[in-house]
C-alpha cells in the first residue's frame, strides 16, 4: 500500500510540473505551485526528485517516452515519421512547449542521456538508409533529421497575426509531408 500511494505521488507530481515547465519553462516555474497542485508538500516533491532541475529532466524524460512510443522513427518513410510528428505536437502542444524550454534553458548544459542516444540511434539509421541507397545523402544525418524536424514543427511558431490565413491542421499537415517527400527527392 506504502508503495502504491508512494506512486500516485510521484505521478501526481510529474503531471503537475509538466504542466508548470510547460507553461513557465525552467527558470519561471515554482517548486511551490507543482506542490500545491500536486497535493503534496515541497519537501515531498524534492525527497522524490531531489532538485528542480532533476525534475525537469524526469518530466523531460517522461514526456520523450511517450513522444517516442507514438511516433517512432523510419528512416525508410521519412514523410510518414515528419506526419507522426506533426500530429503528435498538434495533439501535444505542451510536450512542443517542454522540447523548446529545454533548447532554450539548457543549450548548454548537460545533456540528457535518454536524448543523446535517441538522436544517436536515429542518425544511424539515416546513414544506413543512406548506404542503402533509401536516403538521399545531399544531406548529413544530422542536417537531413534536423530539416525534417524543423519542418514537422514549423506551423507551431507561426505568427498569430496570420490569423484566418493559416490553413486547417489536414492542409498543414500535408504540407508538411509533401516538404519532407521533396526534400528526399
Amino acid at each position: 500500500m506504502q508503495q502504491r500511494n508512494a506512486d500516485r505521488t510521484r505521478a501526481r507530481i510529474l503531471e503537475a510540473a509538466t504542466e508548470e515547465f510547460a507553461a513557465r519553462g525552467i527558470g519561471g516555474a515554482r517548486v511551490s505551485r507543482i506542490a500545491e497542485v500536486a497535493g503534496c508538500n515541497k519537501a515531498m516533491l524534492y525527497a522524490y526528485f531531489g532538485s528542480k532541475d532533476d525534475l525537469f529532466d524526469a518530466v523531460f524524460k517522461a514526456s520523450l517516452d511517450k513522444y517516442l512510443d507514438e511516433v517512432g522513427f523510419d528512416a525508410d518513410d521519412l514523410p510518414a515519421y515528419a506526419g507522426r510528428v506533426f500530429d503528435y505536437f498538434e495533439a501535444h502542444p505542451d510536450r512542443l512547449r517542454l522540447s523548446v524550454w529545454y533548447r532554450l534553458e539548457r543549450p548548454e548544459g548537460r545533456p540528457l542521456e535518454a536524448i543523446v542516444a535517441v538522436n544517436q540511434s536515429r542518425l544511424d539509421e539515416l546513414q544506413q538508409g543512406m548506404r542503402r541507397r533509401v536516403v538521399p545523402r545531399r544531406f548529413t544525418p544530422v542536417s537531413l533529421l534536423s530539416l525534417i524536424q524543423a519542418i514537422a514543427t514549423s506551423w507551431s511558431s507561426m505568427n498569430p497575426e496570420l490569423g484566418t490565413e493559416l490553413p486547417d491542421a489536414a492542409a498543414r499537415r500535408r504540407a508538411v509531408v509533401m516538404a519532407v517527400e521533396r526534400i528526399l527527392s
